[in-house]
């Protein structure tokens, strides 16, 4: 399937009716997937969404239908953490001109290392890593020499700074950081069109806080001194889309929201580096 695709890119990209772009988001049949599906719309923005839940999907389209009957949402069912899936998902969008691509889904596990569900481990690595990676790659390949474009990832704040009972969650967020991070510079420093940028949110009121600590009801107000709704992390994110910074992040101590160039060196001389 993936030299299937690789063929695709190179020979139809030049075919699809570029008038009409559109914006994924994965991950988006709750918390700030939905938040930033809603505050897309609210831009014109035509929309793929994906995630496995399909009423999410459906209610979350109609909700736009109310506040912008004007655009198009399509919607795509995908289990992301099926790999296969991916490459399926991506080979039905060729015919979609994509301009901004927005990689959300993802999920946390609290619990110590000793202690931890290997299954539910496995998934974590499938969904925040391996994901996320193939699905950046391929946007990449496909646009990265055309203007106006935008490739997205959501890490944390965990995948800047470790956080104890999170090690392996905050391991899979430092490679989406460290991996859009090192992304950014190579599509600068090759003079590609395309963008690459991350956001790092902190603690989000969202369905996060029940799936990371395997519980049916979680209590932001006792967990956190301070936290944002994903509606307040949709509108961090747009800032985001709107500036020439690398990273989007809150603060943790104020939890203010600050645009930055990058956190990770980067070794951009030649001399230093293997040839």
């Amino acid at each position: 399937m993936e030299i299937e695709i690789e063929m695709d890119i190179e020979t139809e990209i030049e075919t699809i009716n570029a008038e009409k772009r559109y914006t994924v988001i994965t991950g988006a049949s709750s918390g700030i997937g939905y938040a930033t599906a809603i505050a897309f719309a609210k831009r014109n923005k035509d929309l793929i969404i994906i995630a496995r839940r399909i009423e999410n999907l459906e209610s979350l389209k109609n909700q736009i239908e109310t506040i912008n009957p004007d655009i198009e949402v399509i919607i795509k069912v995908c289990d992301l953490t099926d790999i296969q899936s991916i490459y399926t998902l991506f080979n039905e969008l060729r015919n979609y001109f994509i301009e901004t691509w927005i990689n959300n889904a993802g999920f946390g596990h609290y619990g110590s290392v000793s202690t931890q569900e290997l299954t539910k481990i496995e998934s974590m690595l499938h969904l925040n890593i391996e994901a996320l990676t193939i699905l950046s790659t391929l946007y990449v390949r496909k646009y990265h020499n055309h203007a106006n474009t935008q490739l997205i990832n959501i890490s944390s704040r965990g995948g800047y700074t470790i956080v104890p009972n999170a090690v392996t969650y905050c391991a899979t967020k430092f490679y989406v950081s460290a991996f859009t991070e090192g992304l950014a510079q190579e599509l600068i420093q090759t003079n590609a069109k395309l963008r690459a940028k991350v956001l790092a949110p902190a603690a989000t009121q969202t369905e996060f806080g029940k799936k990371a600590n395997n519980v049916s009801e979680y209590n932001y107000d006792k967990s956190f001194a301070k936290y944002h709704s994903a509606d307040q992390m949709a509108e961090f994110l747009l800032a985001l889309y709107d500036s020439d910074k690398t990273v989007g992040e809150v603060d943790t101590k104020d939890f203010s929201f600050q645009l930055k160039d990058s956190h990770f060196p980067y070794s951009g001389n030649p001399a230093e580096n293997q040839k």
